[in-house]
């Protein structure tokens, strides 16, 4: 598989891949995957008839996941490369955990069209990252987001 192919979920150590949104190991998840596009972050999903708000749109908490998840994955990339890395170079990245998901809604997204989340890094503290996104049905723009992750603590999901 070609670097660009793989995602930094693809990659997150088999501990911390159980996310709903992007684990990979989660059997019911969404598996959201999340590449540089450029010097952009780039996730794509298409949601599936459960994700249905009502007949013909898509329920806003899936769109809240999909940004929620894009902007971890967003920074880890970032971080990840700023560390001299990219994904699938044999380096484990960086995994981190949402301190503030912020998503505004600009219009109803229509059911049965591919979702694309982009995204531009901005690093605000070491351990800190902001990532503004926007979301995209097709062509259509349908939200913006801001998420704040930082760097998970080693003692994140110990007892």
């Amino acid at each position: 598989m070609e670097n660009a192919k793989i995602a930094i979920q693809d990659i997150y150590p088999d501990d911390f891949a159980y996310c709903y949104g992007c684990g990979r190991l989660n059997e019911d998840g969404n598996h959201f995957r999340t590449f540089w596009n450029d010097e952009e972050t780039e996730t794509v999903f298409q949601p599936l008839h459960i994700h249905t708000a009502m007949p013909g749109f898509v329920y806003g908490g899936v769109l809240a996941s999909f940004v929620d998840c894009h902007g971890t994955g967003s920074a880890s990339l970032f971080l990840h490369r700023k560390n001299g890395h990219e994904p699938g170079d044999g380096a484990e990245p960086p995994r981190f955990v949402t301190a503030s998901l912020h998503v505004d809604y600009v219009k109803p997204t229509p059911q049965g069209v591919q979702l694309k989340a982009t995204g531009i890094v901005e690093e605000i503290h070491p351990k800190k990252y902001k990532v503004h996104i926007k979301v995209y049905a097709g062509e259509e723009h349908i939200a913006n987001g801001e998420v704040v992750a930082v760097v998970m603590p080693a003692s994140f999901g110990k007892k």
